[in-house]
């Protein structure tokens, strides 16, 4: 399965690898669509691929973390 959410990060958790950190325990596939980063906000793009089961949990681990999650339709700079 492939999905593409929008991330926004608060911005204790900017330079924090929680993208690695999921993709790793939930066996994720990340690849970076668009992303906005600056030293108080950040805001990405991603696309995930794997299970759906897994990019669910690994969503609501993002979210219990503080991350805003927003799923995305459409074509992000194709």
């Amino acid at each position: 399965m492939k999905t593409r959410v929008k991330l926004t990060f608060p911005p204790q958790l900017i330079k924090e690898p929680v993208i690695f950190t999921m993709a790793k325990k939930f066996d994720i596939i990340p690849n970076i669509r668009r992303a906005r980063v600056t030293e108080t906000a950040g805001e990405m793009v991603l696309e995930l691929e794997g299970d759906e089961k897994n990019i669910n949990k690994g969503l609501e681990t993002l979210k219990q973390q503080g991350i805003d999650v927003e799923l995305v339709e459409g074509d992000i700079l194709e």
